[in-house]
């Protein structure tokens, strides 16, 4: 029984997991270096994240720098960024490459707000499904007599609880996203 509640932490904890890298890949008009996490170059022969071959940096609030320890690297980190689904044009100078970040629209800031929500209750969807299953163990280890009545339903009160931990970690990590966004 207690693998059974433990591997549903592991993989409630995972869903949270996953939502909030999706979060943080959300472009909030702000210059945010993990927009480039996805983002890969060719470098020597090996597709290669930008943040282990040049130093991404926040220069100020809107401006993101991007200085590759070799100079050659140049065309290859502006293009990978050029055709990326990132939305912003680089700005190479020849040593360094700036990204500027234009500020959001209230349309667009509505419109992002809605897919965080959308986001928020996949992932409560998610940790509920694990649930389930959860559940459905636990039912089928007491049919087969592994487990006792009592037992069960201690079982079941624990993964409930853990589920509503989550949930309530989520909603409060869709809520934060949401007033970062809404902010001017």
């Amino acid at each position: 029984m207690k693998t059974v509640i433990n591997s549903t932490d592991e993989k409630m904890k995972k869903s949270v997991k996953h939502l909030e890298t999706e979060f943080s890949e959300i472009r909030a008009g702000r210059a945010n270096p993990s927009v480039l996490d996805k983002v890969r170059i060719d470098y020597y022969g090996t597709p290669t994240p930008i943040n282990q071959v040049a130093a991404v940096s926040v220069t100020e609030a809107r401006t993101l720098t991007i200085q590759p320890w070799d100079t050659s690297l140049l065309r290859a980190i502006e293009k990978a960024i050029q055709t990326s689904d990132i939305g912003i044009n680089p700005q190479n100078d020849g040593k360094l490459i700036r990204m500027i970040f234009p500020p959001l629209t209230e349309d667009r800031r509505k419109e992002i707000v809605k897919d965080i929500a959308k986001m928020g209750e996949e992932a409560k969807v998610a940790v509920r499904s694990i649930r389930r299953e959860a559940m459905d163990k636990l039912k089928a280890m007491k049919k087969s007599s592994e487990i006792t009545e009592d037992d069960q339903k201690h079982g079941e009160k624990r993964i409930q609880d853990i589920t509503d931990n989550h949930i309530k970690n989520i909603d409060s990590m869709t809520d934060k996203k949401q007033k970062q966004i809404m902010e001017i």
